[in-house]
C-alpha cells in the first residue's frame, strides 16, 4: 500500500480564476475636488479656475489619474470638465471615479475582452478572496455572466471549500 500523498484539487480538472491578477499593477494618481472646496461644501468657480491654473499638473506625467470628490458636496459636471481640459495633455488616462471604481472598471473591460473559449465545458472556481486589489460584486456578475452559457459548472470560493453557483443541466 502507498502512502503517497495525492493532490485531490489539482487532480479534480477544477479551474481557478483570480480576478485580482487581471488588476492593473500600478497605483493611479488622484485628484480630488474636497480641498478646493469653500468650506468643505461649496464650489466657488473663480477661486476654482485660479486654483486649477496654479496646481502642478507634471505631477501626473504620463499617469493614470482619478478625478472625484471626497465631500458629500454637489459638484457641478463643468467642474470635472475644467479639470479634464487642464489634466488631459499630461496624463495617459483620466477617470471619473475613485482609485477602487478605477480598478473595477479596468476589470470589466478585460472580462468583457478574454478569451473565454478554454472554459467551455470546464469546472470553474472564482477566487474569493484578493489580497491586492478589492474585488466587488460587478466583478464576480460579469464573470458569471460571461462563463455560465460555456461552462460545466462554477464555484466561488478557494478549491478546498466552494460554493457552487452553477451547474450545467444533465443533457444540456
Amino acid at each position: 500500500m502507498s502512502d503517497a500523498l495525492v493532490n485531490r484539487v489539482a487532480a479534480s480538472g477544477l479551474i481557478t480564476l483570480k480576478p485580482e491578477e487581471w488588476a492593473p499593477a500600478e497605483s493611479p494618481d488622484v485628484f480630488d475636488l474636497r480641498p478646493f472646496l469653500f468650506m468643505d461644501m461649496i464650489l466657488k468657480e473663480q477661486d476654482f479656475r485660479e486654483a486649477l491654473k496654479g496646481y502642478d499638473w507634471s505631477l501626473h506625467q504620463g499617469k493614470v489619474l482619478c478625478v472625484f470628490c471626497s465631500s458629500d458636496a454637489i459638484i457641478p459636471s463643468w467642474a470635472y470638465m475644467l479639470v479634464a481640459t487642464y489634466a488631459t495633455p499630461i496624463v495617459r488616462q483620466l477617470f471619473y471615479g475613485t482609485p477602487d471604481r478605477w480598478i473595477s472598471h479596468t476589470l470589466l473591460h478585460y472580462i468583457e475582452t478574454m478569451d473565454i473559449t478554454p472554459y467551455a465545458g470546464q469546472r470553474v472556481i472564482l477566487k474569493g478572496c484578493s489580497d491586492k486589489v478589492p474585488v466587488g460584486p460587478e466583478v464576480y456578475t460579469a464573470l458569471t455572466t460571461r462563463l455560465v452559457p460555456i461552462v460545466k459548472s462554477l464555484m466561488f470560493g478557494e478549491p478546498c471549500s466552494t460554493v457552487p453557483v452553477y451547474k450545467q443541466p444533465k443533457g444540456a
